[in-house]
């Protein structure tokens, strides 16, 4: 998944997205309210990680903004603001979680997984499409119930699929998920890891349309 961190502490903020990234997902990092709201008006997040004491402009009322404007990008707060009446606000703003600083990197990784699931609508972390049956939480894949290894970007490549089982998703659609900011893309990297994962589970499994890009089938 990718992931927006927004958070001025240098520390907490390297600390943070060195942990998320090694759980697999992409993290672009900005480290104050204004070039928050730029990077979320792209639109391209499946979670926002926001902190509310920020320089340049507030996390809350960022917050609100978005909500007021319909945009439903889930948003985990990460704060030191303690007191029940900050939590109350930052949940009735429209956040979908709250968590104290200082916090446990696999604490934060819980807490990621379990917005994304809720805003996914599943209530487990275990994705199954036909045969194919992916644990968000352990990262682990099974084909057929054979357990299969899989790259970070292979397995990276495979849940945002399988997210959406069904849906199209352009070359550019998946780049967008499987690399931040600061990584290059090879202009075929896309289609590399199609390919190890049509080896490595099934040749099948997923389809290319042109004008349309690709699609988890879920039938062998």
């Amino acid at each position: 998944m990718r992931l927006l961190l927004v958070e001025d502490d240098s520390m907490i903020g390297a600390a943070a997205q060195e942990g998320l990234r090694r759980e697999g997902h992409v993290v672009d990092w900005v480290r104050d309210g204004r070039e928050a709201a730029l990077a979320i008006a792209n639109g391209v997040y499946d979670l926002v990680l926001l902190d509310l004491g920020l320089p340049r402009r507030d996390g809350l009322s960022l917050l609100r903004e978005l909500r007021a404007k319909g945009n439903e990008v889930p948003v985990l707060v990460i704060t030191a603001r303690d007191a029940v009446a900050d939590r109350i606000a930052g949940l009735d703003a429209g956040a979908d979680d709250y968590l104290v600083k200082p916090f446990d990197l696999d604490e934060l990784s819980a807490r990621v997984r379990a917005v994304l699931r809720r805003r996914s609508g599943r209530g487990k972390s275990v994705i199954r499409v036909g045969e194919l049956e992916i644990d968000t939480a352990a990262r682990h894949v099974k084909w057929k119930r054979r357990e299969v290894a899989l790259s970070a970007r292979e397995y990276a490549l495979l849940e945002a699929l399988a997210d959406r089982p069904g849906a199209f998703h352009t070359r550019a659609q998946l780049e967008e998920r499987l690399y931040g900011w600061d990584e290059e893309i090879a202009s075929n990297a896309v289609e590399v890891h199609i390919h190890a994962l049509r080896r490595k589970l099934d040749a099948g499994l997923i389809r290319n349309v042109r004008g349309m890009g690709y699609t988890l089938a879920g039938e062998s």
